[in-house]
């Protein structure tokens, strides 16, 4: 997405960039349809349809959730079934991410041990702790919301955001390495992710009350600046592990205060 809206004369071939950058996206972060092409846009052009393409896996974790609430089942395994969907939706894109970024950042005696450690695709102590606490909390916050008017809306939503935080350390952090990735991904720029973060924000304020929507974009921001933070700092940067981290620690964020305010907020 570059700078303000087309003439009528060019509208066209602005919406055809635009929808290939939605493909791209959609493609990048799920495991649906449409396949990734070789003449895909550059990712960081793409950063704008992240929310789009979060919100569609989120609305697939919803549409679970509301159908195992009306079968009957406990809460609680409503809302890991609808974790599990949104799981095979992306497969399992950013708990990858996750996982490596806290085995590099919490075993990594220096830079490049911690990034070599990020490349290796075997499982430590730390991935594996923090995957167990995230899955955990995410799927206990989507329990939470399965009796809520809520229930279709929070999951599509707070997916959608945090997709927005995959994109927003892209553009705060230069990449750690040369190759790879991240840096492959390039840096969106500042209209590229103020338009990500206006497409998640417009997505909640349609979808949730205007008070849980505002808190939700809010506190989905605060992880993405801590670990932004503590890559830089031990790493110089991020990797795709870092963004897929950060997308799926804000998505968690997100859920946690929508299910804290259930009854309360609305």
């Amino acid at each position: 997405m570059n700078g303000p809206f087309p003439s009528r004369e060019a509208l066209p071939a602005w919406l055809s960039e635009r929808r290939a950058e939605l493909a791209c996206a959609v493609s990048f972060l799920t495991r649906l349809p449409p396949a990734l092409r070789a003449d895909a846009p550059p990712l960081a052009r793409c950063v704008w349809a992240f929310p789009v393409a979060g919100a569609v896996v989120g609305l697939i974790g919803g549409v679970t959730l509301v159908a195992g609430s009306g079968l009957g089942l406990p809460a609680l395994a409503a809302g890991f079934l609808a974790m599990g969907a949104m799981v095979l939706a992306t497969g399992a894109l950013h708990e990858d991410g996750l996982s490596d970024t806290a085995d590099g950042l919490g075993g990594g005696r220096d830079r490049d041990h911690a990034l070599a450690i990020m490349r290796d695709s075997r499982l430590g102590a730390y991935g594996a702790v923090a995957l167990v606490i995230a899955m955990g909390l995410r799927g206990a916050a989507l329990g939470g919301l399965a009796a809520s008017p809520w229930a279709l809306a929070a999951p599509l939503v707070a997916a959608a955001i945090g997709r927005a935080g995959c994109g927003l350390v892209l553009g705060l952090l230069g990449p750690a390495r040369t190759d790879g990735l991240g840096a492959g991904a390039g840096t969106p720029t500042r209209p590229v992710l103020v338009a990500a973060w206006a497409v998640a924000a417009l997505l909640a304020v349609i979808f949730l009350p205007l008070l849980p929507a505002v808190i939700a974009l809010a506190a989905s921001v605060l992880p993405v600046l801590a670990v932004s933070r503590l890559a830089q700092r031990r790493l110089g940067g991020h990797t795709g592990d870092i963004a897929g981290a950060c997308g799926l620690l804000a998505e968690i964020a997100a859920l946690l205060v929508l299910a804290a305010g259930v009854g309360t907020l609305s």
